[in-house]
Parts: C-alpha cells; sequence; structure tokens
C-alpha cells in the first residue's frame, strides 16, 4: 500500500535538520517523518555512508526524506547551517562528540540563529564523554546485554537486529519532540549506553536493590515468570508467556496439566515446571498449539522466520518510491503517511 495524506499528519509543520548516518539518527528522523514532519538530511560530500551499504539499506532509513549535500568544514557551509537552523524546529545529529562540537551543530552554536531550536546530540557515551567507538554491538557488550543474551552453556551473543541503535532513535525523537512541545529550545542529549542500561530496568533494579544478579537461562526464559520462555515442540519451536494464573489454568486445561495453580508455587518450582510444559507440547507442532491457545487468551507464537512473519503481515508493507519497505509502528487515526521515496543525494540543493 501506499498512503495519500487524507489529512495532515501530527507533525505537518514542523521541519526537523538531520545530520546523521548509518542507522540511529536516520532512524528517529524517518520515525518524524512518518508522521508528517519535514526532515531535511544534511549529507556531506560523499554522502551518508549507509549509502555505500546498499541502496534497500538506505531506503529503510531515509524514505520521505529531503537531501541537502553541505560540507559543513567550510565557512559556506556553515553559513548554510545557519539559515537553515534559523527556520527549523530542531537539529537531529549523530556523529563522534568532537565532531559535532567541531562542526558547530550544538545549540549554543546554533542560537544566534535560532533561540528556540532544539538540538538532539545522539552519541555513544554522551555529547562530553569523549570519542570512544560506540556501534551498536559494542554498547551492547558495554552495558550488559551481550552478557544476558544466549544459551547459559555457550558464549554471549547479539540479537539479530541492531537493538541499540533502533531504541535509541527512538528515544531521541522522544527527546526531541518533548523539548518542542515545552516551547523552548535547548539541547537535548541522548547516548545508546543510557538507552540501553534504562531498558535493563528490572535486571537493574533486581541487582541494586536486592543483589540479585542477573544470569542467562536456557531457551531465553524470563527471570521471574515460569513457564515464559521458548519450548521445542514437534515441529518449530513455540514461545509461550504465562505471567497470571488465568493464563495457566487455561494453558494448562488444554496441555493436560495439572498443579502449579499459583505463579509462586511455579516460580519455586521452576524445573519441575518446564519438564511438564516441554513434555505436553512435544506432542504437537508449534503452529497447531498456536491455534489452539490463541483463543482462549493464553500468549502463545510459533516462531517465525522474517519472511513468514512478513507474509503474515501484509498490512505492514508499504511502497517508497521503488522499495518495498515495513511501515512506521504509529498509527494515527485519519492519517496515512505518503512514504515517500528515499532522496537522492543532494537532490533539494547544495
Amino acid at each position: 500500500m501506499t498512503g495519500g495524506h487524507a489529512t495532515p499528519g501530527p507533525l505537518d509543520g514542523i521541519r526537523v535538520l538531520e545530520v546523521g548516518h548509518m542507522l540511529a539518527g536516520p532512524y528517529a528522523t524517518m520515525m518524524l517523518a512518518d508522521l508528517g514532519a519535514e526532515v531535511i538530511k544534511i549529507e556531506p560530500p560523499g554522502g551518508d555512508i549507509s549509502r555505500q551499504v546498499s541502496d534497500a539499506y538506505f531506503a529503510s532509513l531515509n524514505r520521505g526524506k529531503r537531501s541537502v549535500r553541505l560540507d559543513l568544514t567550510t565557512p559556506s557551509g556553515q553559513e548554510r547551517l545557519g539559515e537553515l537552523a534559523a527556520d527549523a524546529h530542531a537539529l537531529l545529529v549523530n556523529l563522534k562528540p568532537s565532531a559535532i562540537h567541531r562542526l558547530g551543530l550544538t545549540y549554543e552554536a546554533l542560537r544566534k540563529w535560532n533561540e528556540r531550536i532544539v538540538c538532539v546530540a545522539l552519541t555513544g557515551f554522551g555529547l562530553d564523554a569523549g570519542d570512544d567507538p560506540a556501534f551498536d554491538y559494542v554498547v551492547q557488550a558495554a552495558t550488559g546485554v551481550a552478557a544476558l543474551t544466549g544459551d547459559p552453556a555457550g558464549p554471549p551473543t547479539l540479537p539479530g537486529y541492531s537493538s541499540a541503535d533502533n531504541s535509541s532513535g527512538l528515544t531521541a525523537a522522544l527527546g526531541l519532540l518533548a523539548q518542542i512541545v515545552s516551547g523552548r529550545g535547548g539541547q537535548v542529549e541522548v547516548s545508546l549506553r543510557d538507552v540501553m542500561l534504562s531498558q535493563l530496568n528490572y535486571r537493574a533494579s533486581a541487582y541494586l536493590n536486592e543483589g540479585v544478579e542477573p544470569r542467562r537461562l536456557p531457551l531465553g526464559a524470563h527471570s521471574y515468570y515460569v513457564p515464559a520462555q521458548l519450548f521445542p515442540t514437534s515441529d518449530g519451536h513455540l514461545a509461550l508467556f504465562i505471567t497470571h494464573d488465568s493464563f495457566w489454568r487455561s494453558f494448562a486445561g488444554e496441555a493436560g496439566i495439572e498443579g502449579f495453580p499459583a505463579m509462586a508455587e511455579r516460580a519455586a518450582r521452576r524445573e519441575e515446571v518446564l519438564d511438564v510444559v516441554t513434555k505436553a507440547l512435544a506432542t504437537d507442532t508449534a503452529t497447531a498449539w498456536e491455534a489452539r491457545l490463541r483463543p482462549l487468551g493464553v500468549p502463545a507464537a510459533a516462531v517465525r522466520t522474517l519472511p513468514q512473519a512478513l507474509a503474515a503481515t501484509p498490512e505492514a508493507i508499504v511502497t517508497a518510491g521503488d522499495f518495498r519497505l515495513v511501515r512506521g509502528p504509529v498509527r494515527v487515526a485519519g492519517y496515512e503517511p505518503a512514504y515517500g521515496p528515499p532522496p537522492r543525494l543532494g537532490e533539494h540543493g547544495s
């Protein structure tokens, strides 16, 4: 499907400048563009480095934007940056802190052009924390996320997508909009490190307040709820997440399991419960269990590949120029994003 702007988007009239590369920053501003903001992507003479990855990669992070090619290391580039900032609501940048300061991409540098501009610095460890390299996988390793991921008998591992970059992009978009709503200009900082530590919320709280050090459990098992993990079946794996006793009663009745009626008991007898559940689920396929349990209100899903998930969710696929992409996750009643194509380098000025 392709959107048509039946009504103005919630961010219609908001202009955002982006000096970003690769994933986190461009993802943040693409979410804003999907909601109707005008996003002007300021690219160096050679373009965003993600253009070198693949056209599909670039399109997945930059649909619906405008591209202006500027050399910010030159006086003329700085002059043009100021002119753009004068008419913008916000600037979002993800570069090393030294580059952000050197290129004048902070509120202190740009306030002479626009007192109300919101400047968001998206960095690895903080705007004043130095230039340590901070790509997604590095931050996941540095914040304890990798140590929590994977089978306890194996090495630490990483998810199959850039979770730190994507999460940080969404957080940066939130910070940008919060400051715009305040009606005040100013500097906003978001770091990948802080975002990932924040997302370890209950794990960190258990350690800080109760001394419970997090550990990896087999098949991605939850540290509190039982059963809540992946289970092998006669064909494929099933994700089962039992958080309420009512869920357990419905599941146990369908699976022919007796006992363990209370969450506290299931947690205390974890291994016994998991053994019984594993044996029960081995009697049918993952897709069959999903079909049996969902009508009962039990949270369960067969593990799918990405192609299978996309095939099962055709409404999530949109067209942006020559590219088929996954639509934005925020749906606003009465508004359908236009999903414009990704811009050519310098298509809208230099």
